[in-house]
């Protein structure tokens, strides 16, 4: 159960300061009325892009953006561990230009994030930002998650903020997927955001991550690394339906040659990690235990190092896990200054979950909900687009298992 402490009550809000992971609460009227932010800060009540001024006359002020966490096809993602969030633009589809939105958020998104890369007067106009995220499964409570500056010290300009394609029933369309960095401060006092309200956001309450992100464009994360070390088997599941029957899908698609998930283990690494490089899919017949072996590239591009890795891959059904057994054929055979990954479309057990970790195994352990993430990531959100992707690049792995059973009964009796 949350701290008690946490909670900003509904009739408390207009003056209440804004903490990192406090639940603000909504109200009971049963109408848009009982919705916290309206109340919390002037920018309205409705919609995952909300703010204060107007974003064509280019003088919006203050901006908020809420996530419900809801929405499988556009996942947005804050990753706890580098402080850097993910956030889908609002042309959700067919039949629009990108900038022409409703709310105009993706114009928004284009003008901040433009901003950001110019000069200290340019990132001077760009509206200080605050995430919230739906607090539970019902009611209107919201979560404030922090600060957040466009980009990432990480990212370039080609990388933070980009179009990307997704298409529905057959339509093709663009909306914007933005990389944001949550900035290393715990409380936003209301001092500031009167100052931000005014006109004044480098008053003398603005706090400082603000600061030198405007003035030097520098990123000082909030980063929280996590003090759990195994998930549970729900958590390494998606709880969605569709996520159910988009894992149920790739189990069917490989049924007839289990060998032929490990093609896609990999490809499902790559999206993953990038900068793998070469990747060698061993025979069945003389695997050893490895499924595949690569490299991993480190480095700038002109003097990269390779580090050697090994892949294993079971595509097992949602209810089989994959056991200590199968992770200690993985381990026998790292060599010093290697690491493991190891994919299923099923779960880890928790005993070889919790051994990995307490022995600090250098093991990626990429299950079934993680598979999930990835390919909604890259627009394969449904289970009809996961077997559209997987009969366009894996057909030869199922169709070769295929033509050897059918062989196979051709020759008995």
């Amino acid at each position: 159960m949350d701290d008690p402490e946490l909670y900003v009550p509904f009739d408390a809000l207009s003056d209440a300061d804004l903490m990192v992971d406090a639940i603000y609460r909504g109200g009971s009227a049963g109408s848009v009325a009982d919705d916290p932010l309206g109340r919390l800060l002037p920018v309205g009540n409705q919609g995952g892009f909300r703010y204060k001024g107007s974003v064509l006359d280019k003088t919006v002020r203050l901006a908020v953006l809420y996530t419900s966490g809801f929405e499988p096809d556009w996942p947005d993602e804050l990753d706890e561990q580098t402080g850097v969030f993910t956030y889908y633009g609002d042309n959700r589809r067919p039949g629009q230009e990108l900038h022409v939105t409703r709310r105009r958020g993706n114009m928004l998104l284009r003008d901040v994030f433009a901003a950001c890369h110019a000069s200290a007067a340019d990132r001077a106009k760009v509206p200080p930002i605050l995430l919230f995220a739906k607090a539970g499964s019902g009611g209107r409570d919201v979560r404030f998650r922090g600060l957040l500056a466009p980009g990432a010290a990480t990212l370039t300009a080609n990388d933070d903020l980009q179009a990307i394609w997704r298409s529905t029933a057959g339509k093709r369309f663009q909306n914007y997927q933005a990389r944001f960095t949550v900035l290393d401060q715990a409380v936003i006092r209301r001092s500031w955001l009167d100052e931000v309200l005014r006109g004044s956001p480098l008053g003398e309450a603005c706090p400082k991550p603000w600061r030198e992100w405007v003035n030097g464009r520098s990123y000082h994360p909030l980063v929280a690394p996590s003090t759990k070390v195994v998930r549970t088997r729900d958590e390494q599941l998606p709880s969605d339906g569709p996520g159910q029957r988009m894992l149920e899908t790739i189990h069917r698609f490989f049924a007839p040659n289990p060998h032929g998930f490990e093609r896609c283990a990999v490809e499902l690494w790559r999206m993953m990690s990038p900068a793998t490089g070469a990747v060698d899919v061993t025979r069945a017949s003389r695997d050893g235990g490895r499924d595949a072996v690569g490299v991993y590239h480190l480095g700038p591009a002109a003097d990269r190092i390779a580090i050697d890795f090994a892949l294993e891959a079971k595509c097992y059904a949602r209810t089989n896990s994959v056991g200590v057994t199968d992770i200690s054929r993985l381990i026998s055979r790292l060599r010093h200054r290697n690491f493991g990954v190891f994919v299923t479309t099923s779960y880890f057990h928790h005993q070889a979950y919790g051994e990995i970790r307490a022995d600090q195994h250098p093991i990626a352990l990429i299950c079934g909900g993680d598979i999930v993430d990835i390919l909604r990531r890259h627009g394969h959100g449904t289970p009809e687009a996961v077997h559209t992707w997987l009969s366009t690049n894996f057909a030869d792995d199922k169709g070769e298992a295929q033509a050897a059973i059918r062989s196979a009964n051709r020759g008995r009796p």
